[in-house]
């Protein structure tokens, strides 16, 4: 069999052909749950919606639309029995408050009959972050539960000996696929890479490092391999900080290469560079508590740390310490 590329990535499962933005990992989801029955009788039991099971009443709706209250992800429905609304979320970042109280708000679902009514939103989150994190539910009779993408795999995973051929094979395709954008599925790719964030503009610059950042959501280096000590692969997170401890940590959506930063920026003068990343930024993850630096971690040091320990230490140091003792571990 010939192997099959865009681009430069291959291509090893048939939902990599859709995309990997959140609404592509939606359609993938949704349309797998539609088509294995035991994989939707088994999200339905984490759920703990314990109801006779009756795969021919329950809808799946993808992107439904209503005036004014958005789209949602997806939707699964059975007449009567539960109406439940799913929000799928890349990287640990949660709806806001006002997204959900969209969602609760829909006359479709304030108006079902169902008995069980929820909100489910898929990230990667840990449990100990969602804690931190999310706030939960804004109308109390409307719980809001976190599922990760890890959990989403063991579930369909579990699934796989009570289907057909042809369902395991599509459950199979899914997991490669939702390990393939779950960064937390690989402890290399839970690691993030810290960098100094200086205020200051360089010479004939009209914008700072802070506001590249914090207003742009975008960030750059050079392309590593050289003497810099530059990533030669762009990171899955990266994190910032400055005034002496730990600002945000953001997921890299996406990046490109470029040497004119003139093209992306107009406030850096025309130049041609050697070649630099350009990352785009998603949403900032801010600690719940001060990370300060270390006393080890100075000036413009660049350091990799497991994305949980940033959370939970109290120094970026330690952070960095205690993952070099976890990779040991897990040689």
């Amino acid at each position: 069999m010939s192997d099959l590329y865009i681009f430069d990535n291959k291509i090893e499962t048939i939902f990599q052909l859709i995309g990997q933005k959140e609404n592509d990992i939606s359609y993938s989801v949704g349309y797998t749950l539609a088509n294995c029955p035991a994989f939707l009788r088994n999200f339905l039991k984490h759920l703990k919606i314990s109801i006779k099971f009756q795969p021919d009443n329950i809808k799946i709706k993808l992107q439904t639309h209503e005036k004014t209250k958005g789209f949602t992800d997806f939707e699964i429905i059975q007449e009567n029995e539960f109406h439940i609304i799913i929000e799928a979320k890349r990287g640990w970042t949660f709806p806001t408050i006002s997204q959900l109280h969209k969602y609760i708000s829909r006359p479709s679902f304030k108006k079902s009959s169902a008995k069980i009514k929820q909100i489910v939103v898929f990230n990667e989150s840990t449990p100990l972050y969602t804690n931190a994190h999310f706030k939960g539910s804004p109308n109390k009779t409307v719980p809001a539960l976190v599922i990760s993408w890890q959990t989403i795999s063991k579930i369909a995973s579990s699934s796989i000996i009570n289907s057909t051929n042809n369902e395991s094979r599509l459950i199979k395709e899914l997991i490669n696929y939702l390990d393939k954008i779950s960064t937390m599925q690989k402890i290399d790719s839970n690691l993030v890479y810290v960098v100094s964030l200086g205020w200051n503009k360089p010479e004939k610059w009209k914008i700072n490092w802070q506001d590249i950042v914090n207003k742009r959501s975008r960030y750059f280096h050079p392309v590593g391999g050289g003497r810099g000590g530059w990533p030669t692969e762009p990171p899955t997170y990266i994190a910032f900080r400055y005034g002496g401890k730990l600002q945000s940590i953001h997921h890299v959506d996406s990046y490109e290469v470029f040497t004119d930063p003139s093209l992306y920026f107009p406030e850096i003068p025309k130049a041609n560079w050697d070649p630099h990343y350009l990352y785009h930024l998603g949403p900032p993850i801010v600690p719940t508590k001060t990370v300060k630096s270390g006393k080890k971690i100075i000036r413009s040091m660049r350091v990799w740390a497991m994305l949980d320990l940033l959370l939970t230490c109290d120094t970026i140091q330690e952070a960095r310490d205690k993952s070099k003792e976890r990779e040991k571990c897990n040689r």
